[in-house]
Formats: C-alpha cells, sequence, structure tokens
C-alpha cells in the first residue's frame, strides 16, 4: 500500500509529491491529461510577490511569495531567473506617492539578498520611455522573477520520479472509496485499468478539484473553488530592452508586458469569472479587445487583431470567498483535511500559485504528518531541480562550458538547451556534436535528439506536449515541421 496518491499533474500536484517522496514517503501521481496541461501553463509565468495584493491586504500572502522569489531561483536558475519591472506613473490613477510607498513596503518585507532594489527613472532619458507614448514622465523599477512554468511542473515531476515517485500521465483516477482504513483507487489510463491502495489521498485537480469530491470521491454539493479566467496575447517584439512593464489599467486592474522568447512580447492577463468547462476555456473577443485597448493606452505602436501571433487562456481555481469581484478574491491557497489515519483521510487543496507552490508542499506535508506520522524533514529549500546545479548568477558562465564543449553547434541552439534542461543539456546531446548527429530536423532549431530526450525523461507524448509545453517552438515552427513531428512521434512513443 501506497503512503500517499496525489491526483493532479498541475504545480501543486507535482510540489507535493516531490516534497513527499523525498521525505521518506511511498508516492504516486495521476494526472489525466499531461503535465502541465491545464492553469499550471496558462500563467503570466512569474516568481512575484504580487504587487497588487497589497491593495488587498494579503500581507501573508505577499511575504510568502517574496521570501520564495529567490528560493526558487536558486533551485532552477535555468528556468527561473531574475527581471526589472517599469512600473509608468499614470496621472489620473494611483498616485506617485502611493506607488513609491507600495514598492517600499514591498522591498522591505522581500527578504532580498541577490535581486536589486526599487528606484526611480526619467522616462525622457531612460530607454524604457522610448517605446511609451509621449507623456509618460516618471516610473518606478522594481524586481520579480520569470519562470518557465511548464518546464517548471514537469521538472518537479521527473525529480519525483528520480527520487522514487511513480507518475502516471495521461492516466483518469475513476473512483476513490475508502476501504479497510485506506484509499482504493482506480485508474484508467496509458497502461490500462489499475487499482491501487494508499493510506492518503491528496486530491490537487487544480479547476477539478471540486469536481474530484463530487465524482470521483462519490461526494454530493461540494463547492469551494472560483473559476477565474486570465488570457494572454503574444505580439512581435515591441521594443529592445530586456525589461517587463507594470501597467495600470483605468478599471483598477493592472497587467503585464513581457519580454517572450526572444522574438516576441506577451501581453495579459485578464480578470474574469468562468462558469464554463475548464477544458474549453479560450480567449474571448472581450478580453482580446481589452488587452489591445490596454496596451494602446501607453505603446506608441498602434496594436490590432492582426498583430496577434498567439492567445492562450487558463482558468485559475481560487478559493470561493465571497469576493463581489473577481480580481478581489482570494490568489492564497487552502487546505482543507478529511478522515483520519483509521478511515483514510485526504487532503483537499484550493488555490495556489507557482509561486507559492513549494511552500504549498510543505504545507500539505504537515497535514499529512499528523495523519501518517512525521518522516525526513523538509528539505525542498535547499533543493534544486533537474539541471539547476549551478549557481543563480552563473548561467552565463554554464552557456560557455556548454560551448566549449559542443564547439559545432550553433551559439543559439546551446544557449536554448541550457534555459530549457540546464546541467541536462549534456545528458540530452551526449556525444552528439554536430547538428547531423542530432537527427531529424522538425523547424526553427528542434532535432529529433531532443524530442527523444522529451519522450523518455519528461514524459511528451504528442506535438503539443513538445512544442507548447516543454519547449515553445510552437510560435516558430509551422504546420510542415508539426506534421514531420507528429510523424516521428507516433514511432517514437509507440516503440517506448
Amino acid at each position: 500500500m501506497l503512503d500517499i496518491f496525489v491526483i493532479g499533474g498541475g504545480i501543486n500536484g507535482v510540489s507535493v509529491a516531490r516534497d513527499a517522496v523525498g521525505r521518506g514517503y511511498t508516492v504516486a501521481l495521476a494526472e489525466m491529461n499531461d503535465l502541465a496541461s491545464g492553469t499550471s501553463s496558462a500563467a503570466t509565468k512569474l516568481i512575484h510577490g504580487g504587487l497588487r495584493y497589497l491593495e488587498h491586504y494579503e500581507f501573508r500572502l505577499v511575504h510568502e511569495a517574496l521570501a520564495e522569489r529567490e528560493v526558487l531561483w536558486a533551485s532552477a536558475p535555468h528556468i527561473i531567473w531574475p527581471l526589472r519591472f517599469v512600473l509608468p506613473h499614470h496621472k489620473g490613477l494611483r498616485p506617485a506617492a502611493v506607488l513609491r510607498a507600495g514598492l517600499a513596503l514591498y522591498d522591505y518585507m522581500g527578504g532580498r539578498r541577490l535581486l536589486p532594489p526599487t528606484k526611480t527613472l526619467d522616462l525622457t532619458r531612460d530607454e524604457a520611455g522610448k517605446p511609451l507614448k509621449p507623456g509618460y514622465k516618471l516610473a518606478f523599477e522594481y524586481s520579480d522573477c520569470w519562470v518557465n512554468d511548464a518546464r517548471f511542473v514537469v521538472l518537479n515531476a521527473r525529480d519525483a520520479a528520480d527520487r522514487g515517485a511513480t507518475i502516471h500521465v495521461r492516466t483518469k483516477v475513476v473512483s476513490a472509496r475508502r476501504e479497510d482504513g485506506g484509499w482504493t483507487i482506480e485508474l484508467d489510463g496509458e497502461a490500462g485499468k489499475q487499482t491501487v491502495r494508499a493510506r492518503m489521498l491528496v486530491n490537487a485537480a487544480g479547476p477539478w478539484v471540486d469536481e474530484v469530491i463530487n465524482g470521483v470521491m462519490g461526494k454530493n454539493g461540494a463547492h469551494n473553488v472560483r473559476l477565474v479566467q486570465g488570457s494572454h496575447i503574444v505580439v512581435g517584439k515591441l521594443y529592445d530592452h530586456d525589461r517587463c512593464y507594470f501597467f495600470q489599467n483605468s478599471d483598477g486592474r493592472i497587467f503585464f508586458a513581457i519580454p517572450y522568447e526572444d522574438d516576441f512580447t506577451l501581453i495579459g492577463t485578464t480578470d474574469r469569472d468562468y462558469d464554463g468547462d475548464p477544458r474549453n476555456v479560450a480567449i474571448t473577443p472581450e478580453e482580446t479587445d481589452y488587452l489591445l485597448k490596454a496596451a494602446n493606452e501607453y505603446f506608441a505602436r498602434t496594436l490590432s487583431r492582426d498583430d496577434i501571433i498567439w492567445s492562450y487562456s487558463g482558468v485559475r481555481p481560487l478559493f470561493d470567498d465571497g469576493a463581489s469581484a473577481a480580481q478581489e478574491a482570494t490568489r492564497d491557497y487552502v487546505l482543507k483535511v478529511e478522515g483520519d489515519a483509521a478511515s483514510g483521510a485526504v487532503v483537499n487543496v484550493f488555490g495556489g500559485k507557482l509561486t507559492t507552490s513549494r511552500r504549498l508542499g510543505e504545507s500539505v506535508l504537515e497535514k499529512i504528518e499528523t495523519v501518517l506520522g512525521k518522516k525526513g524533514p523538509p528539505w525542498t529549500a535547499k533543493g534544486t531541480l533537474p539541471g539547476g546545479d549551478f549557481g543563480p548568477k552563473s548561467f552565463e558562465a554554464e552557456v560557455r562550458r556548454l560551448g566549449i564543449d559542443y564547439p559545432d553547434l550553433p551559439a543559439s541552439l546551446l544557449k536554448r538547451l541550457m534555459r530549457l534542461y540546464g546541467t541536462k543539456a549534456r545528458a540530452l546531446l551526449g556525444s552528439r556534436k554536430t547538428l547531423d548527429a542530432l537527427g531529424q530536423h522538425f523547424g526553427a532549431d528542434l532535432y529529433a535528439a531532443e524530442v527523444d530526450y522529451l519522450v523518455a525523461n519528461e514524459w511528451a507524448r504528442t506535438a503539443q506536449d513538445v512544442l507548447w509545453r516543454r519547449t515553445k517552438l510552437g510560435l516558430k515552427i509551422g504546420p510542415e515541421g508539426v506534421k514531420l513531428l507528429e510523424d516521428h512521434l507516433a514511432s517514437t512513443v509507440f516503440a517506448t
């Protein structure tokens, strides 16, 4: 019998599985689709304290999130790195004194050691003012971090598996029932139908957490989550510098413009209640218009629908605290335990975010320890994710080292591989020192060697998995390359 069975392969589920198996519990996890195929790959992709949450007095959440920035950066410096955010003062919205005070509090609460503090910018002189319309003169520049969200999930799962956890992808939990002091769990997926036993269940199904309670576990009437839709658009590169923008909107909300995958700018997000099936979420025409209008308020270059290269949308499963507006609903996580060691206990996980996922894992483990007893101590604050075993400021040095080892491969390819795989790039490349040795070419700089590595080590099964979650090369590879990739995967996945 397993100690713990986790339902859900988003960031919450994999964080719990990784922490638990690292402490010595026996663990399995099931995800009904691909890892990070829901909310966890539809974020704004930031590791941040949540500056706007200060306005809603979410001080505990902001403090915890701020403290996590450098912890997570140190754990995965290939997929997490610092960014500077430019917050222009917009006359008629929040006063400059309020912005300055909020950022002073943000710095004070942040526990910074490596991230630089806030400073004031003169946009008439600073490069950050050039892409903006005339009239924006004052701005504040502060620190937060970027994360490759889907890879963050996959690498947590990979580390959990390396430590002994069993990870089931494309495997649905059909039912979970209490029997003989534990849980009997019926699975249906890649390996066919299976039955497993576990002493404790963790329901980290994200937008489907209530569905698991009502359907899989046979309860009725559970309503704990408020689904809030957030959508983003991606356009061509709007400016040449490497900083992000944090913009205020006239409706009181905020949005970001962020350099994305070298050649693009990411704009988002929206905040609207969602009452449909999370599987069908997609950006609406109203959200598209909202983001374009908001961006056009600030940028000198006018954007239209024709400029949109890609868009994506997800639903955040926030704990339903009765807030009147979607943007006011708490972003904090809530954990609820039902049952005990004698009957079979479950921890239901509501809410959460990328930034606080490691701390959420620790909090879930505190609940688990009260039921199953304590095993190993907390460890993830000092642990590194696969490929992240180098210093947080050593990324460029690692790229140079990789270039020395593989002098005949393009520098742009080596840098991309280091960004995705860190030191595991050497395991991916092995003895392949030339482009010809990397096998079939699918477009951009994607070759069979990388695809085969993703199939063998990161649970990739489809072109969507490879192009939009393990990499973002879907932005650069056209239909012909996708077809070649699908044909290759059909033979490779079948062979495995």
